[in-house]
């Protein structure tokens, strides 16, 4: 589902501490981290989630943000328990990163109305849950990869 993120995850690694001001406050390790903070967190809430709770309701900000295909930088601010640490590790980017790759093949085998609920956007389900996965990320990676040109 992410195999091409989790590829440029792992090939810029090694930049963790590489920054540009001009494009981010964060170095490309925080980018990397929260990415895979978020997929853990999300993957751990929708497996959790019951089918039947689930209620499918219109959301302004939803519909744009997912039809435009991308998220505005510097808009949002992330909940606390996606943040990274102050000093980040290859070692922690690397653990993150395997369970991410498993986390993500968990995600195939639930129900299309399991959901994952987000500050924002709402009740997501598998589906949207998906795509919000792959809108965050690529959001992040395209910090990253502007921070390395």
């Amino acid at each position: 589902m992410l195999e091409r993120e989790f590829s440029f995850i792992k090939a810029n690694i090694q930049h963790l501490e590489d920054e540009n001001l001009k494009i981010s406050k964060a170095k490309v390790g925080w980018h990397l981290d929260h990415s895979l903070k978020v997929i853990n967190s999300v993957v751990a809430n929708i497996k959790d989630s019951k089918s039947k709770e689930y209620q499918h309701k219109f959301n302004g900000l939803r519909l744009v943000v997912f039809t435009l295909g991308f998220f505005p930088r510097g808009k949002a601010k992330s909940p606390k328990r996606v943040l990274p640490p102050e000093i980040i590790s290859k070692n922690d980017i690397e653990y993150q990163l395997k369970i991410a790759e498993k986390n993500v093949e968990i995600i195939d085998k639930l129900d299309k109305n399991q959901f994952f609920t987000h500050p924002l956007f709402e009740q997501l389900n598998k589906k949207q849950t998906i795509k919000f996965l792959r809108l965050h990320t690529n959001h992040h990676l395209k910090i990253v990869k502007d921070i390395l040109k």
